[in-house]
């Protein structure tokens, strides 16, 4: 069994075809997906996906590459959160890379997300983009070791990951590993504690091989699984036991009640 930990099934590449994406899901043995919110005006699509669909569920936040957009507060993400299925606050951090001038509001807009998942207790999907020294440093001052987290489509050093690590958060592998110039990365991937490793797509970006260039989707997350098992010498069911039984840990699922249909 396989979990995508980091999914947008709300944008339109995937929504129109959400029959579909969910059976070649359970034909692929990927039993569960979390959908991530970028916007607040997408919380109540990816909020209604997850009540809709027993497989998924969903988190609510505002991606940082996001501008001009608007600015929730923590007690406006707190009760967004209040949802039976909505399981992580994010997709939150920094991103410098396609981002220049003064980006004060990234980092702000970050420290809020912190406060509310600390505030609801539930744990955070982070991105960080050539922001690293700055998205490790808020994640210490907010305490954001407080409820833990992901760092998600991690493609940063392997000291970057270690920090993260000592914060109590998990690593989640994308495609990204299964690319053939992606060596320091499949390091990392042979390095990260197993126990605290996840798996994900990102899609509909970052197609993993053989379908790089086409359009993501959760069923593809077996084969990010079957790279990491390569890299490491290991059966690929054991580290889909092992991302599998991390992602239930991680976000707090029950899984008697949330068991693959």
């Amino acid at each position: 069994m396989f979990v995508d930990s980091h999914c947008h099934l709300d944008f339109p590449e995937l929504a129109q075809d959400l029959p579909q994406i969910l059976a070649a899901m359970h034909e692929h043995a990927v039993t569960h997906a979390l959908c991530i919110a970028v916007d607040a005006t997408g919380w109540p699509q990816v909020r209604a996906l997850a009540q809709a669909n027993a497989p998924l569920f969903a988190s609510v936040g505002v991606h940082p590459d996001y501008a001009d957009v608007a600015e929730p507060s923590v007690a406006e993400l707190v009760a967004a959160a209040a949802h039976a299925k909505v399981v992580a606050i994010g997709e939150t951090g920094l991103d410098y890379y396609r981002r220049d001038g003064d980006l004060a509001w990234q980092r702000e807009r970050f420290r809020r997300h912190i406060r509310a998942a600390r505030e609801c207790g539930k744990p955070l999907v982070i991105h960080t983009r050539a922001a690293a020294d700055d998205t490790l440093a808020i994640m210490r001052e907010e305490r954001a070791h407080e409820v833990g987290g992901v760092m998600h489509c991690f493609t940063e050093t392997w000291e970057v990951a270690q920090a993260a690590l000592d914060l109590g958060f998990h690593i989640s592998f994308s495609g990204i590993v299964t690319f053939k110039n992606a060596a320091a990365l499949k390091d990392v991937a042979r390095r990260v504690p197993l126990e605290r490793m996840l798996i994900e797509t990102d899609s509909p970006y970052l197609a993993p091989v053989p379908f790089r260039g086409k359009r993501n989707e959760p069923a593809f997350v077996r084969h990010v699984a079957d790279e990491i098992a390569r890299l490491r010498d290991t059966p690929v069911e054991a580290i889909g036991h092992a991302t599998t039984t991390n992602f239930f840990r991680l976000f707090a699922i029950d899984r008697t009640l949330h068991a693959a249909r």
